[in-house]
């Protein structure tokens, strides 16, 4: 259960933020499409699953709003911090759903006291579904699938992807994969809301 153990590593959070932080001045230096300033018009967020002591910067999801008026659009850059409008973090989405897969019972143990009893199996189970149903009919799989020489086992997701990330490094790995599924979290990336 090494991976849990990632999961309460600040380090590994304070990477995550400055990713963050730099995707969020990639976005804001670009301006809006239309040529207006964008000003910084962030979301508040109450981020579940990480340690009690995270980063005050895990208290806002980077985002932007154009000020020409008629405008007003608004521009959020991609995450590895946040997974779309889900209120668990990015990483525990991922590595909970990975220990999920195949779950014996001393996982499902460990998983109910770190989620609590009564949410963890309709969390997970609500996990799994987007996993296997609402990611691969995404835009997003569409376009990304065709990087793999090796189609990626749809049922396994996303331990099936983890296992194509490269580093040394188990949070190396993760980081990688979190980059590789930051489209869906992004402006217009139709993320699904909720869990």
């Amino acid at each position: 259960m090494y991976h849990l153990k990632l999961l309460y590593n600040k380090t590994f959070y304070a990477t995550l933020t400055q990713f963050d932080a730099d995707l969020a001045a990639e976005v804001h230096a670009r301006g809006c499409p239309c040529g207006g300033r964008l000003h910084r018009a962030d979301y508040p967020r109450k981020p579940r699953g990480g340690p009690a002591d995270l980063s005050p910067a895990f208290d806002h999801r980077h985002s932007f709003c154009c000020d020409r008026d008629g405008c007003r659009r608004r521009a959020t850059p991609a995450s590895l911090r946040f997974l779309g409008r889900r209120v668990y973090l990015s990483v525990v989405v991922v590595v909970r759903s990975i220990l999920a897969h195949g779950c014996t019972p001393a996982r499902l143990t460990q998983l109910r006291a770190e989620l609590g009893e009564s949410r963890s199996v309709r969390t997970i189970a609500r996990w799994r579904t987007w996993w296997q149903q609402a990611v691969p009919q995404s835009r997003f799989w569409h376009q990304a699938r065709g990087r793999f020489a090796v189609p990626v086992d749809r049922g396994r997701l996303p331990g099936a992807l983890l296992a194509r990330c490269r580093g040394p490094t188990l949070a190396q790995r993760l980081c990688a994969l979190l980059a590789f599924l930051a489209p869906l979290t992004g402006s217009g990336a139709g993320s699904p809301r909720g869990g």
